[in-house]
């Protein structure tokens, strides 16, 4: 039974890339990237060469692409023109929305059925597979921080549903993410800027709660998707433990997603902090996990953060995914050396892939 590389990454502004058509914007044309404050931007063909380095190091067999480009095509186009192997691409529309969230899956791996990928379609009025999550994502009312008001909620992306198909006829189901940024671009006085920081804290916590109570814990109970394993995957925007607005709150959004104590059979296990040494576990130690950082708007220093997830159900033997790791060091220009992403791909993203390995025997 084969193992199957799975990675979750967050490749930035992907869009930028791509015209209408589809087609790719002349190699020189300067577009945003890791760091898109900086006068001096990269160009199309710097993006592109550095967007699928990376992919053909992770040597990986699916991957939930988060910024991803608009179209299903674009994505193709860009797998088809500068990936190693023949890949089946698809994304998740939004509309008025960019950077959705795609798929994509190697079917020169020999690992997958004929048909590698089934993508649910998610909106209003698409039914079918999708339609329980259809609904949890339509505009909704929600009291998030128990005062007993209601405030409408809506997901600026929707999440991409679907399930990939194994050779030896198994099947796992994936729910990819990237909910609602945290990050303040903007010069304001210091109480609109915390007010600010409070309110995008309560999207998030609202989206992840939303998506617990109107689409997983009825995926996590119902006779037809309960034995089939889910991974909940990518950029949710929020860590473990709670940072400053959400103590105001009392709670955070991932531990909203992951579930309740109270139902701890329709928990979401985390791959990461699986991946922990039993030390660190005991004392839950989380220092060593991060996938990304952000300069602290005070002292201008970077803070290393957790934010990107690979998440899983429960409903199979224990280990069935394994393994995750942050990918943030790559082979170096000299033999037995490496290089940290930013030095060997510096026009890849700001963000780490995650990878994480699936072993089909146990699904």
């Amino acid at each position: 039974m084969p193992i199957i590389n799975l990675a979750v990454w967050n490749m930035e502004w992907m869009n930028d890339l791509f015209t209408d058509g589809p087609a790719f914007y002349p190699d020189d044309k300067p577009v945003r990237g890791p760091n898109p404050g900086k006068r001096d931007k990269p160009t199309v063909i710097q993006r592109r060469a550095a967007l699928s380095g990376v992919i053909d190091e992770l040597d990986i067999d699916v991957l939930v692409v988060v910024e991803g480009p608009n179209k299903a095509d674009e994505l193709q186009l860009f797998f088809d023109t500068d990936v190693a192997g023949d890949w089946t691409c698809d994304v998740q529309p939004t509309k008025g929305s960019s950077q959705i969230v795609g798929i994509a899956v190697r079917n020169s791996s020999d690992k997958f059925a004929d048909t590698a990928v089934e993508r649910f379609h998610i909106g209003a009025g698409q039914g079918g597979e999708g339609s329980r999550l259809s609904e949890a994502t339509t505009p909704f009312l929600l009291d998030s921080d128990d005062d007993e008001i209601q405030e409408q909620y809506k997901f600026e992306r929707l999440p991409l549903y679907g399930q990939v198909n194994t050779r030896d006829g198994k099947r796992f189901r994936v729910l990819g993410l990237h909910l609602k940024s945290k990050g303040i671009f903007d010069s304001l006085e210091w109480s609109k800027w915390w007010s600010k920081a409070d309110a995008n804290r309560k999207k998030i916590i609202a989206q992840c709660k939303q998506l617990r109570m109107g689409f997983l814990d009825y995926y996590l109970t119902d006779s037809g998707s309960r034995e089939i394993p889910l991974v909940v995957c990518g950029d949710i925007n929020d860590g473990p433990g709670m940072d400053a607005s959400e103590r105001r709150l009392d709670t955070s959004g991932i531990e909203q997603l992951m579930g309740s104590v109270w139902k701890p059979q329709l928990g979401l296990g985390n791959a990461l902090f699986d991946a922990l040494d039993s030390e660190d576990q005991w004392a839950v130690n989380l220092e060593s996990i991060y996938t990304t950082s952000f300069r602290d708007p005070i002292f201008e220093t970077y803070r290393k953060v957790w934010i990107d997830h690979i998440l899983y159900s429960l409903n199979k033997p224990r280990g069935w995914i394994a393994n995750a790791v942050p990918r943030r060091a790559f082979a170096g220009d000299q033999p037995n050396t490496t290089s940290m992403i930013w030095q060997k791909y510096p026009h890849a993203s700001d963000h780490f892939p995650v990878t994480a390995q699936i072993d089909t025997s146990m699904l």
